[in-house]
């Protein structure tokens, strides 16, 4: 059975989907973009900052499954430019722990959503990774 996961602490889907999906004990998260959910404004113009407000949008679903970024074992990172990679990743992992991070891709995308230059999506499992 599948559970939808919705959260007004993220932006809401722009589209036909749902936020994330829980399904016998795995979250499919939606790839989150820098869309403030309480503007609903995007945040633009520092890289560090959009990859910041994806990793909120991304904690605030994992929250509301009562989860966190311990529980993600897979992540997708979609950006606009490769040469963005250094900045994305240090913000990118400063929400893991190098010893329990998940396995991950990293892809350069021609647009995005939005045309933003970042976009990240999970899948997280209930039980606690050691």
């Amino acid at each position: 059975m599948k559970k939808i996961i919705n959260t007004t602490k993220a932006p809401a889907p722009i589209g036909p989907y749902n936020q994330a999906i829980l399904s016998d004990g795995t979250l499919y998260v939606s790839g989150q973009i820098p869309l403030d959910p309480a503007t609903g404004k995007l945040i633009s113009g520092d890289i560090k900052k959009e990859t910041r407000k994806v990793m909120e949008n991304l904690q605030a679903i994992l929250t509301e499954a009562e989860m966190t970024f311990e529980n993600v074992v897979k992540s997708s990172i979609f950006l606009k430019d490769m040469n963005q990679f250094t900045e994305i990743n240090e913000v990118y992992g400063s929400y893991f722990k190098p010893e329990t991070a998940p396995a991950r891709e990293t892809i350069e995308v021609a647009n995005l959503p939005k045309f933003v230059n970042v976009e990240i999506s999970v899948i997280a499992v209930e039980e606690k990774i050691y």
